[in-house]
């Protein structure tokens, strides 16, 4: 399989989800800016269909699929969001969906998932694996496996978010990007590098789910133990092959944030923006208004990967 990844794949991708991706709202914040010390401009994936960019790799993976292979389905793992994209992409060309999910999934998640019409295959987290009950399932029906970050196909639809965000502002200085497997960071790298070769990338993880942090300065892919991070969309063990390449030749530097960090940042951009945003798309805003980027861009785009949260969380922002 030819893992290279460009421009040129992320457009075709473009074109591919016009009919089922939203271009999501670019949106600002004065008083954001004025925290964070710089000209932030958040691309909405938590408006996205399906409530984060997950929709953009998956529905680009099945849309490339053969059409024999299509009919026989497709099966993925995933924590919720890429649950849903695979869902909700499943069923726009009418075959069946197999989702791998842990027990202790989001119930707004594990719900939706089911509401788009997918069947569930639950699991812990802790004792199970969910690569080998994927392959299992795919062994047992012929279904393909659509992987939720490390494959070509699913990072070029992933880039179209950073496509989007350059078209409508060509003059950004610096992107940060939340990182789990590195799907969206590896894709919107691609993409911010082919249109503004100068422009500074940024990843972003939490503390406690530091595999990509940890493996960026190793020169290595580091697995950790299973992350129990608030942030829920980013508890990788392990980074990418594909994605982790492509982080090291793209990404300037890697920072943490923490918990408190994230929770503060949801609720910012709850009260102040009128914004319901999850943990894991809070994670990148985090990193600037808690100062953990250098100093010097005055520019910066943030990609705010989702906005699936369970309203249990969100009523504990308040506390």
């Amino acid at each position: 399989m030819n893992t290279d990844v460009t421009i040129s794949d992320i457009r075709a991708a473009a074109e591919r989800l016009r009919a089922i991706a939203h271009r999501t709202p670019v949106f600002t914040s004065r008083t954001f800016d004025g925290l964070a010390g710089a000209h932030v401009f958040f691309k909405c994936e938590n408006f996205q269909r399906g409530g984060a960019f997950k929709i953009r790799g998956a529905s680009n993976f099945i849309y490339s699929i053969p059409k024999d292979q299509l009919s026989r389905g497709v099966v993925t793992y995933s924590s919720g969001n890429h649950a849903q994209a695979v869902a909700i992409a499943a069923a726009s060309v009418g075959i069946k969906a197999t989702i791998v999910m842990p027990e202790d999934a989001p119930k707004s998640k594990l719900t939706a998932t089911r509401g788009y019409g997918a069947e569930v295959v639950t699991y812990d987290r802790l004792t199970g694996n969910r690569e080998a009950i994927g392959k299992r399932i795919s062994e047992q029906t012929g279904a393909t496996i659509v992987p939720p970050y490390d494959h070509p196909w699913t990072i070029a639809g992933q880039g179209t978010a950073a496509l989007e965000l350059l078209e409508e502002v060509p003059d950004l200085e610096a992107l940060v990007v939340c990182i789990g497997g590195g799907g969206l960071t590896s894709g919107c790298s691609i993409a911010a590098k082919a249109l503004k070769p100068d422009i500074r990338v940024f990843g972003v993880e939490p503390e406690d789910g530091n595999d990509t942090y940890l493996s960026f300065r190793s020169g290595s892919r580091v697995e950790i133990p299973t992350p129990q991070t608030i942030a829920d969309g980013l508890r990788a063990q392990k980074p990418g092959e594909i994605t982790f390449k492509i982080i090291q030749k793209n990404v300037e530097d890697i920072v943490l944030v923490n918990d408190t960090e994230i929770r503060e940042t949801m609720k910012f951009l709850l009260a102040r923006m009128k914004m319901v945003v999850e943990p894991s798309g809070a994670v990148p805003a985090a990193a600037l208004l808690h100062h953990k980027l250098p100093k010097g861009p005055r520019k910066i785009g943030v990609i705010v990967s989702g906005g699936n949260v369970d309203l249990e969380l969100l009523q504990t922002l308040g506390n």
